[in-house]
């Protein structure tokens, strides 16, 4: 009697601990949605892995009705704004600096998902003719690099990479700055 008793037990202790293990894995798994572009690319964000972070998150792009999901690089957004530089320096230079006030103004996350903390959408209204220009629009620009933002800062509060990387482009030399931003921690 007993046992049976302490089998039960023990099956019961693994049964639940099995069942919050797999709550947890598929938590991970699920996605939320921060914004949705006019040109229907879905932002979304999810649970990160970073230990020293509890707010952690991924950053995940993809095109709204599809599956497949990208991960957006800041090698992608400096390619994208060297791109939109060769058609319209001027209107360029002003989304960089807006992309700089936005980066100083940025704050760790403290909940998941983020939120946004800068971004409104008649800050597109500015820059819209760059969206002639490349394959992301400014609105998908701004919402993306203010979510990589937000995730850089929240797990390297002190870190000043990305601000300098903005600072940097259009101002040092082309391959140094895309250099700079394929840098991973080597």
């Amino acid at each position: 009697m007993i046992k049976k008793f302490f089998y039960k037990t023990i099956a019961i202790y693994y049964y639940l601990k099995s069942f919050f293990i797999t709550l947890k894995f598929k938590r991970s798994l699920e996605d939320d949605l921060i914004y949705t572009t006019q040109d229907n690319f879905e932002i979304l964000v999810y649970p990160g892995k970073k230990e020293q972070s509890e707010f952690d998150f991924i950053v995940k792009f993809r095109r709204k009705g599809t599956r497949r999901e990208r991960t957006p690089k800041h090698i992608h957004f400096i390619v994208e704004l060297y791109v939109k530089y060769y058609f319209d320096k001027d209107l360029t230079l002003g989304l960089k600096e807006h992309i700089l006030e936005m980066l100083r103004n940025i704050k760790p996350a403290n909940t998941f998902p983020p939120s946004l903390q800068f971004f409104k959408p008649e800050h597109v209204d500015k820059f819209r003719k760059l969206d002639k220009f490349g394959e992301l629009s400014v609105e998908f620009l701004l919402v993306a690099i203010e979510l990589v933002a937000i995730q850089e800062k929240t797990n390297y509060p002190k870190g000043t990479l990305t601000e300098e990387l903005y600072k940097d482009l259009f101002v040092k030399d082309r391959f140094y700055v895309i250099q700079k931003a394929t840098w991973r921690n080597r």
